[in-house]
């Protein structure tokens, strides 16, 4: 008789993560991270949960306990920040199983812990995602992105104003949000156990939506005004950080305030070069010549290492050194036009706009045909058996170019998506 291997809870859990877009590559470190995070029925429990919005009633079923367990169960992870908890206006209870990035990583370093060896596991981390390569590239070097940067709003000329949307304005997305939760930058908290964080202020990670009343109602973020927000968003600016966040439109939960030393983002494009990790604005750095005074101010600025002093012949046949660009590289943050303080630097609107999805499920579904998932995001997930959860599925391709609907209805094999498709047009 063959001899069956029984999997750990730690190698279920691993297998579910990787039917999200981004996945989680197996490593003796991610095995460890999650070994500190949960103990092996926890693990198994998360193992067997949908990968997208479900019910206590929809875990109980496929947990096979009883309604109120599976509850208890649910709640006891959502105030460890596994899941997120999120509460209807008519008091009906759903949960979500995050990614671990952007997700249940980060939460666990989003505020001081007792529970929690933090040390170690931002020892851990820096190892899986810093050392290891396989998770990074997976997560950042995607032709879908998972974020987006957001200009620095003070660096814009009355002209540039003409040329930004409400959903590329951090301003906007803080003054629309219904409730806002601050907590840790995860990236600096992971980075100060290792004796390389900066001195960029920690107290300023910004969660929006159902992410931050889960994560508010826990303890992992405290709730905060528009206003406040506001003026830690001036602080961040003050201390030329970078805003990042999740690359869609409509239902943002989070902005990050991001340093080039410390966040993972912005630390995989100076990794891997030219391959934009993170969707750039739709601006670009333009350099006058004739006020540069080779200062590297805006060069000691930059984040991503965009900007670099390069030796010129003045008229005088003498040295001297002026800021050049990299546009491949370039976030379009405006940083650097902070920076300057002779006005050498000015905003300009790129040649071509970056669109962003809509979106969270047309960017999943995007990064799942991208990824070769699309099936697991449709068939493999008993939350998403609804025809009001197909429906925005089969939305989002129906809204794609063509070639991603036709990469899609080669994925899902499917001769109804096809006709759907074919008749859509």
């Amino acid at each position: 008789m063959a001899h069956r291997t029984i999997k750990s809870g730690f190698h279920r859990l691993n297998e579910r993560l990787n039917q999200f877009p981004q996945g989680a590559p197996p490593s003796e470190y991610l095995f460890k991270i999650l070994s500190v995070l949960m103990n092996e029925k926890e693990a198994r429990v998360m193992s067997a949960l949908p990968i997208r919005p479900f019910s206590i009633q929809t875990a109980s079923a496929a947990l096979g306990m009883s309604k109120e367990d599976t509850e208890k169960v649910l709640t006891d992870l959502a105030s460890r920040a596994l899941l997120i908890d999120i509460e209807s206006a008519e008091g009906e209870r759903s949960f979500i199983l995050p990614p671990p990035m952007a997700g249940f990583f980060e939460f666990s370093l989003m505020r001081i812990r007792e529970d929690l060896d933090q040390r170690l596991l931002s020892e851990l981390f820096y190892q899986y995602l810093n050392v290891e390569e396989d998770f990074v590239r997976d997560l950042f070097v995607t032709e879908t992105k998972l974020g987006r940067i957001f200009v620095n709003e003070q660096a814009l000329s009355t002209v540039n104003n003409l040329y930004i949307l409400d959903y590329e304005r951090t301003s906007e997305i803080i003054k629309k949000a219904a409730i806002i939760g601050i907590g840790m930058c995860y990236c600096r908290h992971k980075m100060s156990h290792l004796g390389k964080a900066c001195d960029a202020p920690s107290e300023i990670c910004m969660t929006f939506g159902n992410a931050a009343s889960s994560l508010i109602k826990y303890g992992h973020a405290r709730e905060v005004s528009a206003l406040e927000c506001m003026d830690l968003l001036e602080k961040a600016y003050d201390h030329n950080l970078v805003q990042i966040g999740e690359n869609e439109q409509e239902g943002l939960p989070f902005i990050c305030n991001c340093c080039g030393c410390c966040c993972e983002g912005l630390l995989a494009i100076k990794k891997f070069g030219t391959l934009n990790a993170i969707n750039t604005t739709n601006f670009l750095p333009e350099i006058l010549e004739v006020n540069c005074n080779g200062c590297g101010r805006c060069v000691l600025a930059c984040p991503v290492g965009a900007l670099k002093m390069v030796s010129q012949n003045d008229t005088n046949d003498k040295a001297i050194k002026k800021a050049t660009l990299d546009e491949e590289i370039c976030l379009g943050c405006g940083v650097c036009v902070r920076a300057c303080n002779r006005g050498s630097i000015k905003l300009k609107p790129r040649n071509r706009r970056v669109i962003t999805p809509v979106n969270s499920v047309h960017r999943i579904v995007l990064l799942s045909i991208e990824k070769g998932k699309l099936q697991n995001l449709i068939f493999d997930n008993r939350a998403l058996y609804s025809h009001r959860a197909m429906a925005a599925i089969l939305g989002a391709i129906l809204k794609m170019p063509p070639i991603k609907q036709i990469m899609a209805s080669e994925q899902m094999k499917s001769k109804y998506l096809a006709a759907l498709v074919k008749n859509y047009k």
